[in-house]
């Protein structure tokens, strides 16, 4: 298929009729918006029976930066709706063999990163606590995300001690430390 195909297609699907699909095809910054709304509307679906054939049309697209924005932002919407870390690892399973195609190896591998950033969010959302390998492996992102959001006074005075940056640390001993007083 072309370009301009599989624009025309994305937004067809997705019910989106105002994106000139010709402005799309010669100006990446439009056919970034584009792939992003295409990618709001997949994410609120209940069915995620399309999201593979989604990712494997998207990156057919020339600019492998293009497609990593939009997939991305795919894997962190659907993350963030997750049930939990076994039903977004099902999902990241059937979507891997296209998240694979990724021409360039260092987008292959932010992918892989990101999912298993969010798996560990999840789990911990769970009642996970990670052990300091986990935390070690986690990216900057994922930890100052955690130190931000986590509720739970064991991954905060892990992060604490362990935070791969002072400002990771910072934030969750602070968290800690201004849960700590309104438990009292």
């Amino acid at each position: 298929m072309t370009l301009h195909a599989d624009v025309a297609e994305l937004l067809a699907g997705a019910g989106i009729l105002d994106v000139d699909v010709d402005d799309a095809v010669a100006d990446e910054h439009v056919r970034s918006s584009a792939y992003r709304r295409v990618v709001s509307v997949a994410v609120s679906s209940r069915s995620r029976d399309r999201d593979r054939a989604l990712v494997a049309t998207i990156l057919r697209d020339p600019l492998d930066m293009v497609s990593k924005s939009a997939v991305v932002a795919l894997v962190d919407g659907i993350a963030m709706k997750a049930a939990g870390p076994g039903e977004f690892r099902q999902w990241t399973d059937e979507l891997r063999p296209e998240t694979d195609r990724f021409r360039t190896a260092g987008y292959r591998e932010f992918i892989r990163r990101r999912i298993q950033d969010w798996l560990l969010r999840l789990a911990v959302e769970d009642g996970h606590v990670p052990t300091p390998v986990e935390l070690s492996n986690a990216t900057d992102w994922m930890q100052r995300v955690l130190a931000e959001t986590s509720m739970s006074p064991a991954v905060l005075a892990l992060l604490a001690e362990s935070g791969s940056t002072r400002k990771i640390r910072n934030i969750a001993r602070n968290r800690a430390r201004s849960r700590a007083l309104t438990t009292r």
